[in-house]
């Protein structure tokens, strides 16, 4: 039986900075294989209220080639969940800044059969600094 365990991780890495280093180097701690879901460009759009500066595509690209991560994806525009339901991730971690993926996950994600261990990291590397939105 495979012991593996799958970590998910998303964002939208637009600007890619040490605290995304930070954030995805200390969800790969958490198993053995970092998969990571890159925000769509409408997706960011509707939770950030404005597009990121980078396309969806550089920032897909930026993701793929870092070494310490196994395999990056698009998520869905239309289902967000539903990229969480191919990957069947062991445990997902979330950054300490993300809000949109709050206190309903763990509910979403049972009702389709998913009971992943969910972290939610509480600092994040200098944000007081490294933040997208200050940069």
């Amino acid at each position: 039986m495979d012991k593996t365990k799958k970590v998910l991780a998303f964002g939208t890495f637009d600007i890619f900075h040490k605290g995304h280093e930070f954030y995805l180097k200390n969800a790969r701690k958490h198993g053995d294989i970092l998969n990571v879901v890159v925000a769509r460009d409408s997706t960011v759009k509707q939770i950030k209220g404005k597009y990121p500066l980078n396309n969806e595509l550089k920032r897909l690209a930026v993701i793929q080639n870092l070494n310490y991560v196994d395999k990056a994806f698009l998520g869905y525009e239309e289902d967000k969940y539903k990229i969480i339901e191919e990957i069947r991730p062991d445990i997902i971690c979330l950054g300490y800044d993300q809000k949109s993926f709050n206190n309903d996950l763990k509910n979403k994600l049972k009702k389709r059969g998913l009971n992943p261990k969910i972290i939610k990291f509480e600092k994040g590397f200098k944000p007081e600094v490294y933040k997208t939105s200050k940069l």
